[in-house]
């Protein structure tokens, strides 16, 4: 599984990286080895927004969160992501 981190007014660290693999792995239960997972992480005013898009084979999924925490943000999209693809699968 391929992923991609994309960070837009945020500084790109280590940890937000490491953070974001592990909550990718997560994924890979459900996914082709093929898959690509692209997030795309940024705040607006006080809000942490965390988009991700998730490419396996020809499905396509897509969710959004947004809070006061990237972490707590990165959380929720996770959570939306894998319940689109378990209704899928």
């Amino acid at each position: 599984m391929k992923t991609n981190i994309t960070f837009r007014n945020l500084e790109h660290t280590p940890s937000l990286d490491d953070k974001i693999k592990e909550k990718s792995q997560k994924l890979q239960k459900h996914l082709r080895e093929d898959a690509e997972v692209s997030w795309t992480c940024w705040t607006e005013k006080e809000h942490q927004i965390a988009e991700i898009k998730v490419k396996s084979g020809k499905d396509n999924f897509i969710a959004k969160a947004e809070s006061e925490s990237l972490y707590k943000t990165m959380d929720m999209v996770i959570s939306k992501i894998e319940n689109q693809i378990s209704h899928k699968h």
